[in-house]
C-alpha cells in the first residue's frame, strides 16, 4: 500500500505497532454494512459499524456494533449511565469526529469519546471496522481494537 493509500486510523494502528490487514473496495453510496462483508467474503456478524450517539447530558458516545444488527439506544443509554441517547445527524459526524458517514472508525476521532463494543466482538479471532475512509475497511484482533480505542465490552444490540 502506497504511503498516500493509508488513512489515519492506518497510520494510528501503524505508530502504536498494532498488527492489522486493510482491505479496499469501490465503494457505492447504496452500500449496506452486509452487502460490504460480502464483497470480504466474511460473515456480517464480524463486520461492524461505528455510529455516534449523543447523550441526554450533552455527552457524545460511540457505539461499534454488527453490520446487520440495530443499536439498541435503550441499552447504549444504560451502558453509557445516561438516562437517554440519540444518533446524531448526519451534518455533525465530519466537525465532531472528523470522519464522514460510511468511514467512521472508532479509531482515530479527533476527540477520543467513550466508545462501547458489542459483547459479541471479542468471540471472534478477527474482526473488521472502517479504516476511517468509505471504501476502507481494517481487520484487527478485537483485544487489539479494544486496547487502541477503549471500549467497554457490552450489550448494546
Amino acid at each position: 500500500m502506497k504511503k498516500e493509500d493509508k488513512t489515519n486510523v492506518m497510520r494510528v494502528l501503524d505508530g502504536k505497532k498494532i498488527p492489522y490487514e486493510s482491505h479496499s473496495y469501490e465503494p457505492d453510496a447504496t452500500m449496506t454494512g452486509e452487502e460490504i462483508a460480502g464483497i470480504l467474503g466474511e460473515d456480517p456478524e464480524k463486520v461492524f459499524k461505528t455510529l455516534v450517539t449523543q447523550g441526554k447530558s450533552g455527552a457524545y458516545y460511540v457505539f461499534v456494533v454488527p453490520v446487520k444488527e440495530e443499536l439498541d439506544l435503550k441499552k447504549a443509554a444504560k451502558a453509557a449511565g445516561e438516562k437517554a441517547v440519540a444518533m446524531i445527524k448526519q451534518k455533525e459526524l465530519l466537525p465532531l469526529t472528523g470522519y464522514v458517514h460510511g468511514g467512521c472508525s472508532p479509531i482515530g476521532m479527533k476527540k477520543q469519546f467513550p466508545t462501547f463494543i458489542h459483547e459479541t466482538a471479542p468471540q471472534f479471532e478477527r474482526m473488521f471496522v472502517s479504516a476511517g475512509k468509505v471504501g476502507f475497511q481494517i481487520e484487527i484482533a478485537p483485544s487489539d481494537l479494544i486496547a487502541v480505542a477503549g471500549c467497554k465490552v457490552s450489550d448494546i444490540v
